[in-house]
């Protein structure tokens, strides 16, 4: 099977909504009820699964979770073992995503960065131009 295919799609898919379920339902005190699967990929050979989680909250809140999904990886196979009818149960590899982070960090940075533009701007006596605010309902 290939890495892109149809079935190796369709196969992700449904890991995801099964390892979804198992971690919401997971009654490990250490996995932040704020965890989400961000993505999933299974290898072609359905031998390991990588998944992506991320989570909200404070550095502390994130280590803790990644403890309790490492130990947690055994019943989580498990519980795939269950729901899908699959030739092979998938090692399960779970990977912290800060992609969100990440982009809420860059947002910050951008506004700054901004900020200080239109201050410097507004300092030398140029005239600052407001972007006009987007409606979402569109006039007819």
């Amino acid at each position: 099977m290939r890495k892109n295919s149809n079935k190796n799609k369709r196969i992700n898919g449904e890991v995801m909504k099964v390892i979804s379920e198992a971690l919401r339902y997971s009654k490990d005190p250490r996995i932040s009820p704020f965890t989400s699967v961000m993505d999933v990929e299974v290898a072609p050979d359905l031998k390991t699964c990588k998944v992506w989680v991320t989570v909200m909250g404070n550095d502390e809140d994130r280590l803790r979770t990644e403890e309790g999904l490492k130990s947690a990886a055994g019943y989580v196979r498990s519980t795939l073992a269950k729901e899908l009818n699959m030739r092979y149960t998938p090692e399960i590899r779970f990977i912290m995503d800060d992609s969100i982070e990440y982009a809420i960090n860059m947002s910050k940075k951008i506004e700054e960065v901004t900020a200080k533009d239109n201050e410097a701007r507004a300092a030398r006596g140029e005239v600052i131009e407001e972007e006009p605010e987007q409606d979402d309902e569109e006039d007819i």
